[in-house]
């Protein structure tokens, strides 16, 4: 039967153990990626992504409400102006 104290030490052993062959696997891990990069000339964006390209730009929204005692305009996005809430907004079309 293992007492504590040598299951410890058979644990220690082990993690030694563990990191020795870790340490091993990473070099080797290195080695074959730095292979692979200078075989296809690859860069770091290749590898780990680049910056995400804009897929367009925001433009701006022409007006669609128009207040006719100010001449202020709305595109009918966002929070809508007090000169156009709760009223019809038919009546403010362009």
């Amino acid at each position: 039967m293992s007492t504590y104290k040598s299951l410890l030490q058979q644990k220690a052993e082990l993690d030694a153990k563990i990191e020795e062959a870790r340490k091993h696997e990473l070099a080797q891990a290195v080695t074959q990626a730095r292979e692979l990069v200078k075989q296809y000339g690859l860069t770091a964006d290749d590898v780990f992504g680049g910056k995400k390209v804009s897929t367009g730009t925001r433009g701006t929204v022409a007006p669609k409400y128009r207040d006719p005692a100010t001449g202020a305009t709305w595109t009918g996005r966002g929070k809508p102006p007090k000169w156009i809430a709760d009223q019809d907004r038919a009546a403010f079309a362009i």
